[in-house]
């Protein structure tokens, strides 16, 4: 009888666990999704085309500040388009630096996952977000 209850109450507790981690995934995306939306919309202000189109001209737009250069990296990489693989290729050196200033140099990190997710890398947050944000 004790040992029904001890294993009655671990369930409970790994339902509650799981319940808990799935509604910090989905916000997480929901997060996600909405800040791609976002610098979708303030690429497409000032550039044409579609969200990648856009995103890809800032980045190659050199009068542009590192960190809106760099939020169009994290943008595209979280789109996975392979429109984007040359432009992101581009840029990318290979060297990773410990510390990078986002706003005194194009993020090597980033552009590393960004190009991994544009040549058709697995990214199951951006997979959520575009069922939640129609959009896309």
């Amino acid at each position: 009888m004790k040992n029904k209850s001890l294993v009655n109450l671990a369930l409970y507790i790994m339902a509650i666990g799981m319940s808990i981690f799935l509604l910090f995934f989905v916000i997480g995306c929901t997060w996600i999704g909405y800040e791609v939306k976002n610098q979708c919309q303030r690429a497409q202000r000032v550039y044409d085309g579609d969200c990648v189109e856009a995103l890809i001209a800032q980045l190659d737009d050199e009068n542009q500040t590192y960190r809106n250069r760099n939020d169009a990296v994290w943008a595209l990489g979280q789109f996975g388009d392979s429109r984007s693989l040359p432009v992101l290729q581009k840029y990318y050196t290979g060297n990773i630096p410990d510390r990078e200033p986002l706003d005194l140099t194009l993020s090597q990190y980033e552009l590393k996952k960004a190009v991994n997710l544009a040549s058709g890398g697995t990214n199951i947050a951006a997979t959520i977000w575009r069922l939640m944000i129609k959009e896309y």
